[in-house]
Parts: structure tokens; sequence; C-alpha cells
């Protein structure tokens, strides 16, 4: 079973003349008992169905509509077959001919033209197979079987648990698979099963490439790529000069050392300058500048090409001294010597079912993270590696990456030598993927394990052992990746879930219900996960949970509760934690309101998601705050209904997205309640150009009549936050918090803009008294709203005399981007929303809120 070496980073690295033909199309999935059929020809009457390859046995059912969400199929029970035909010669002379596979779930055998050629353990393993004399002229047949994982599980292994967790079943510490799909409480099913990454033939001809490393460092204003290669050459072409061309955003060239390597290869080995590059930034405070990076290799025979993809130059630093310390002082993220406050969304797979999203999509879930104001997205241990797409689209569109190892809350036998060599392998891959990429700021051994430790009452360094304090810290080091290494999220201090040291997950605000001000109390250093709510999506999200009855979508209907996360062994899930906020934001009785109200019950349960999140992130935003970032737990739903994400499971942003958007951005204006010492404006100017606007503040009584306003020309530097007092900007004690109470509030709504030509570029609203109670009519409101469409965009332009809360704009082939919370009165404000496919058609807007009793529709003008 003849093997070759891969190059460490496949979907970056393309050589001349190589062919590569992808095995993407006429695929079929069947299913039987586990071991009922052996060999493809055993397999052959078994009920077969088209499949998607990349993809997985659950996405072909979903697409054949033999399954979907609420079904209680174990995909883990049965074994799987997938084959197609396809034709492709034997290896023609002086050609090497490879089958590769960058990814099974999870344990399985690839047969070709009926014969076995390989197998596999691990779901996050690529291979690559020699079949240059196995393929056969005219049609050949690829079978892989994906073996029932339930089975296997039952076999008892050494050594056994020190501890045992309630996330999945302990037993799947033995296996290299997923979890997500696989955890009761929030991600039951369908697990990953089948060739979830490309299945393609390559032929290598003339020169391989068995290695390929590109590491970055800034010197100066110059940056400086160091280039390591390993190549063979093929037919009889020896390599005998070499050199790297980098160009983009700077150009430069060197020649590359050329010397003999072990079993015949050819080691490369060089440095090259670019002078005065640009440096990449995450969007958020700058361009993330990209450079091109061509190795050209010399022989007799002439010259091959080697395109390798992009770099960046960025230094980076976990905080601003050299004596900062990870596990005691969290990370402060320094890029570029600029103090970059880290904030983002933990990610989940974009396609949770098929897991092969294309990387269009991948792209516009990732605008959606840069549109939203955030910079960073954190790839999870019970999720899966993510896609070379990914990464070069976090690296172009300026999002830090903080990726874990695929480990979670387990006690994984590395004594197991096999489970072991597994790891390594594993690591070694992962790492030369992301390695040398700007956007990769932080790598972390996994998901929970020390804390899972620490909470059952054991030593949380039993949860760290030779795995996470050695092997993986090792692995990093070896790869010469400039990245933040964390051994555990969270980690850091005498037990890892405080959260005033270290990383932490927190969940004061959350799941433990704490008051709003613990978010300051806490004395959060940076947040590997914050703020899970069961967020309930717009009313299309709604109505999916229970597509053809949206009459029958109600909080407590079953097939609600089945998209809520809980807690395995809990008697609360996440449903409740949004109620006690509701009821302590808002000052309604959930139970009640849910029972004569249940559409108020939901428009308020969208704010209550979004207030509560923007107010946490206003406080951990300040410049005198010792946090340095924080992930929301998580991006995207996994399923219909009210999951922790801040998308919907199609794609749409739920509210507290485009709240976040407005805090989060990088030039934003907003307001924290400071008790007896009023409220303070805080304004941010993250870009690299300094900052000339007006910052104003207003005060109003009764949602209508200004009784304070103030104005103060500001010039901020680039990379600035500044806190103003508001009663010093207005010249006089105005109980702008309502703290002192000598009578009642006189104002009950405060508002902060920040403006340029006239415009708010930022807004922000602050209700000392509470949230607005009462509901008026559009025509009482005095709202005014008109929507124009370009083609791409759908601008609302709206504007009314009184406040209007909790605002609202959707239409049907719509999706919101950018959308007010509130409007000021006597002041414009655009909402904008884009179009779902090119061929889009806007009937009517619909225009909502919270204090408004009745619906506006609107034409929309072309």
């Amino acid at each position: 079973m003849p093997s070759a070496e891969l190059p460490p980073a496949p979907g970056r690295v393309r050589v001349d003349g190589h062919e590569r033909q992808d095995l993407d199309a006429g695929w079929r999935v069947a299913a039987c008992e586990p071991d009922a059929c052996a060999s493809p020809a055993e397999a052959g009457g078994l009920d077969w169905i088209p499949a998607a390859v990349p993809g997985t046995a659950a996405g072909a059912l979903r697409e054949a509509g033999l399954w979907d969400f609420g079904d209680e199929r174990d995909f883990d029970a049965e074994d799987w077959w997938f084959r197609t035909e396809f034709e492709a010669a034997p290896a023609a002379a002086e050609e090497l001919v490879l089958l590769r596979l960058d990814g099974v779930a999870t344990v399985h055998e690839v047969f070709l033209n009926g014969v076995r050629i390989g197998a596999g353990e691990s779901m996050f393993a690529a291979a690559a197979i020699d079949v240059g004399a196995a393929l056969r002229e005219g049609r050949n047949e690829l079978a892989i079987r994906c073996l029932a994982l339930a089975p296997r599980l039952g076999t008892r292994r050494k050594p056994r648990a020190r501890w045992r967790t309630k996330l999945v079943d302990n037993r799947l510490r033995f296996h290299r698979t997923m979890l997500l799909g696989r955890c009761p409480g929030f991600a039951p099913r369908p697990a990953a099963v089948g060739p979830w990454r490309p299945v393609w033939i390559e032929r290598r001809r003339v020169l391989a490439v068995a290695g390929l490393q590109l590491r970055t460092r800034c010197e100066g204003s110059d940056g400086v790529l160091a280039v390591a290669a390993t190549v063979r050459g093929m037919g009889g072409f020896e390599v005998s000069a070499a050199d790297v061309v980098v160009s983009g955003a700077g150009d430069a060239e060197g020649a590359l050392a050329v010397s003999a390597g072990a079993d015949s290869a050819v080691e490369l080995r060089g440095e090259v300058r670019v002078p005065d590059a640009p440096r990449w930034w995450p969007h958020t405070h700058g361009e993330p500048a990209l450079h091109t990076v061509r190795l050209r290799v010399a022989g007799e025979e002439g010259e091959v090409g080697i395109d390798a993809g992009r770099v960046g130059f960025r230094a980076l630093a976990a905080g601003a001294g050299t004596a900062h310390d990870v596990l005691r002082d969290g990370i402060d993220l320094h890029v570029n010597g600029v103090r970059v406050f880290a904030r983002g969304a933990v990610w989940t797979p974009d396609d949770f079912v098929g897991m092969a999203p294309d990387r269009e999509r991948l792209r516009a879930a990732l605008e959606r993270v840069r549109d939203a104001g955030m910079n960073m997205v954190r790839v999870p241990g019970t999720a899966a590696y993510e896609s070379p797409d990914f990464h070069d689209l976090s690296d172009e569109l300026g999002i830090l990456v903080w990726q874990d190892f695929m480990f979670a809350n387990l006690d994984y036998p590395l004594a197991d030598e096999d489970f072991r060599a597994t790891v390594e392998i594993e690591a070694a891959e992962a790492l030369a993927a992301v390695a040398g990429r700007p956007s990769l700021a932080v790598v972390c051994g996994n998901s929970e394990v020390e804390q899972q430790v620490a909470m059952l009452g054991l030593d949380p360094a039993i949860g760290r052992g030779e795995l996470f304090g050695e092997l993986l810290p090792g692995a990093l080091k070896r790869s010469g990746a400039d990245a933040i290494y964390v051994p555990s999220a969270p980690s850091g201090g005498e037990r890892p879930f405080r959260p005033d040291r270290g990383v932490a997950n927190y969940y004061g605000v959350g799941g433990y219900r704490r008051p709003l001000t613990d978010a300051r109390l806490a004395g959060v250093r940076f947040a590997a996960e914050c703020l899970a709510f069961a967020n309930v999506p717009d009313q299309a999200g709604v109505e999916a949970i229970l597509p053809g009855a949206p009459a029958d979508v109600v909080v407590h209907h079953p097939r609600w509760k089945a998209g809520v996360p809980r807690d395995a062994g809990t008697g609360w899930d996440f449903d409740d934690v949004r109620d006690h906020y509701l009821r302590e934001l808002f000052a309604v009785d959930p139970a009640e309101l849910r029972r004569t109200d249940h559409d108020r019950y939901l428009g308020l349960s969208r704010a209550v998601s979004a207030e509560a999140m923007s107010a946490v992130f206003g406080e951990w935003r300040r410049a005198a705050s010792p946090c340095g970032g924080a992930l929301v737990l998580w991006l995207r739903d996994l399923m219909p209904g009210a999951g922790w994400g801040l998308v919907d499971h199609a794609g749409v942003a739920k509210r507290p997205l485009l709240a976040l958007g407005e805090i989060l951005a990088p030039t934003a204006v907003w307001l924290t309640d400071e008790g007896l010492s009023g409220v303070a404006v805080h304004v941010a100017n993250d870009g690299p150009e300094p900052l000339a606007a007006t910052l104003r503040v207003a005060l109003y009584a009764d949602g209508e009549r200004r009784v304070g306003e103030a104005r103060e020309e500001l010039a901020l530097d680039p990379h600035a936050t500044v806190e103003r007092d508001l009663e010093a900007m207005l010249g006089r004690f105005a109980d702008a918090s309502w703290a002192y109470r000598f009578g009642p509030p006189a104002q009950d709504v405060i508002v902060a803009s920040l403006e340029a030509d006239g415009n708010a570029v930022s807004q922000s609203f602050h209700f000392p008294a509470g949230y607005p109670r009462t509901a008026y009519s559009a025509s009482e409101l005095g709202l005014v709203a008109t929507a124009t469409d370009d083609g791409e965009t759908v601008t609302v332009s709206l504007k009314s005399d009184r406040l209007i809360f909790g605002l609202q704009v959707s239409g049907d082939g719509l999706i919101a981007k950018r959308v007010p919370s509130s409007l000021e009165p006597g002041h414009a404000r655009q909402a904008t929303l884009r179009h779902a496919s090119t061929a889009g058609q806007v009937g009517r807007i619909s225009v909502d809120a919270l204090n408004m009793k009745d619906r506006v529709s609107l034409k929309v003008e072309g």
C-alpha cells in the first residue's frame, strides 16, 4: 500500500504541471447494519441515494428529504457506504498519481476497483495513497466504507479515565472525531459521518513538494520572509537553483540555498527582505495587507514554479511587555505594537449537517463577522479543523483566528501508543495548515479540560499533563508559528474558572444569572467564551422550527425546546436564563407575558439578549477595563431554534448581532452607568487614521422633549479610546444616572452621538429610569420612512418625532446588515439590508418597534 508524503498545507501549494482531478460528482450513499457488508460487492444491493462529496451521510439524507432536525436517527449506529465512478488513466512514465482524501469521518476503509487500498481511524487525518498502478483505463470505481462508531464505543479500553464528563459519551476519548453532533445538551445530532473533506486525484510530475514552510517577521519597517522547502525531482529532474518572489502589497525576491536532504530529497532554504512592507492588521485597526509568494525551482530541463499562497507581515504579542504572563494576566493582544481589543464569537461549522460549505458561503459568513465589528473567531475543541478556504478568507478579511486543537472535557489516553501517534500526526498537520498565516493569533490545547477537572474537586494540574503541557506546545514551537499558546480554555489562577486571572469562560452574565454589573465586578481578563443566551431568531427563523405550522411554534413546543441549549443533568435551560434577564431588565413577568401576548414576548426576548450583550461589551471595551477581549458563545446555530447563535441556522443575523455591530464597530460611541458618578461617554477610534468628529449628548424627557444637550469637537488619534463625563460636558449636575433620586428622573433617555458631516457615525442610548414601556401608533410617534433599492442593498431612511425603541426592519428576500437599535427624536438614521440572492425581488419592507403598536409597510423604490 504505497503512500507519499503530503505537503504540510495542501490547500496553499500549487506546482506548475501538476494536475488535480476533484472526485466530486456521481457519488451515492447507502447504509447497512454494522459489518453487514465487508466489500463493495456485498454492498451493491443496498438502497443507494445521491450524495454530495465532500459531505456527510446526514447531508445526503437531508437533500433527499429522508432526514431533518428532530429525527432521531443515530448515524453512528450504522455502516455507511459511499461510492462513485470516474475516469482516470494509470500513471504515465515518470508520473506519480495519488488518491488524496483530505478527511473522512471517522473509522473507514477505502476501496479502488474492489480492492482495499487504505484505512483510517481519525476524522482529522488526511491521506495520500499511490494509485498509479491500481487505476485502469476507462471507468474506475472508488468506494469508502465508514464503519459504525457505536459498537466500537462498547469495547473496554485502557487506560481508564481519571474523571468523567456529562458533555459527551466518555468513551469517545479514544476516537478522534468531532464532538458536536454527539453532545446531548446542545448538539445531540447529526454526527458527522462520511468524506467531509475533498477527495481528489493528484498527478505529480517533474517536481514533488514534500514540505513547505513560510514564516514571516518584522524588522523595523521591513518584512522578512523565511522559506524552508523540501522537494524531490522526478524523472531525472535535478534541482540546481531556486529563488522566491514576493509580490502584491510589497515586491522583493531572493535566492534560496540548495542542499541535499534525506532520501534523495533537496532542501531549499533562504530569506527575502521586503523593504517598507505594509503590515497586516485586523480589519478593525487597519488594512490586512497580503503578499503573494511564488518559488521558482530550476534544473537543466527547465524551471518549475510553485504557488505558495499569501503571507502577511505582522508582529504579535500577548501583552504590552515581556513580563506579561498569559496564565496570570490573560491575553492583552498587541498587533504591530498596538493594543487590540479582541472581540468576536466562537465559530461553529457553517454547514453543520453537510460539513462542506463552499468558499462563497464561507466568505458570506466571515464578512458577516467583519461587518459586525468583530475581529476574532475561535474554532473550538468540540468542532473540527477548518478548511484552507476558511483560513485564506480570514487572512484576506483581517479576522484573527483562535485555533483550538480538537480536544474538550475528556481524559484523553495519551499512554495508548496508537493514540499518541495519531495525535502527534494530527498536531503537526493542523499546525502546518495555519502556521505562518497572519490571522493566526492563539493556539489552545483544549476546551474546558482543566475546568472539568477543577469543578470535580480534583487538582487542575491533572487536566494539563503531558498532552497539553508538553506535547502540543512542543509541536507549536517546532512549527515556527507566531501564535500565543493557551493550554486550556479556561485556564490560569488558583482555579481555572476564576475570571480575574488568565483566560476565562465567563457566564456570570448569562448562565449564572448575575446582574449586569458583574461584568465589571468579575475583573475579566479575557473571555474565550461568554454571554450564552437562547437568542430568539426573527419570525422566519421561528417558523423554520416547525415548517408548515407557524401558528404552533410557541416557546414550550417540543420542537422549540429541541433547539434550546441546556447543560446536561440540569432542571433548567437557556430559555430560563433569558427569561431571568427579561424580568430584571424589562420588569415583566415572562410566564404571564408568554401566556397573554406571545408575539410581544418574542420581541422583548430578542431585545433583552441584545441589551445585555451590548451592556457587557460596553463595560469590557472601556479604556479603564482590564479586559483584553471576549468571544460570544457562539456565532451560528447548529439547528433551527433559539440557540446560542448570534446568527440563526439559515445564516440570518439575530438582533444581538445587529446590536453588537453598533458597539463593536471600529469607530463607536457608547454609554456606561457609573452610579453616583453619573454617566460616562466613551469614544473609540480603532482605525489607522485620526478621527475628527463632533461628540454630541442629548437628554430627553417623555421620550420627546429635549431637556439638555452639549457638544464637543473631538480630534482622536489613531487606535485611541477616550472617556468623558456627561455632566461635565453639560456643565451642570443632572443626576444623569438617576442614582441620587431626589425626585422623579429629569430625563428618561440619554443619547450620545458621534457625528461627521452632520451624520451620525455611531450612536448609543441609555435609559436611566428603565426601558420604555408605553407603546404608540406610528402616527403618534411621527415616523417617516422610505426605502430605496440599488440592486445590491436596500436602504431604509427613518426619522421620528418621538423616541423609537427596539427598532426592527425586515423584508422578504432581504438579510439585515445594519439596523439601529433605536431612533433619537428628530434625527434621521438609516438601516441597510442586503439581498439574499442576486436574483432577489423585494416586495415590501416592514418597520416595527417595541414601543410601536402597529407595523409600517413600505414600498421599495428602485
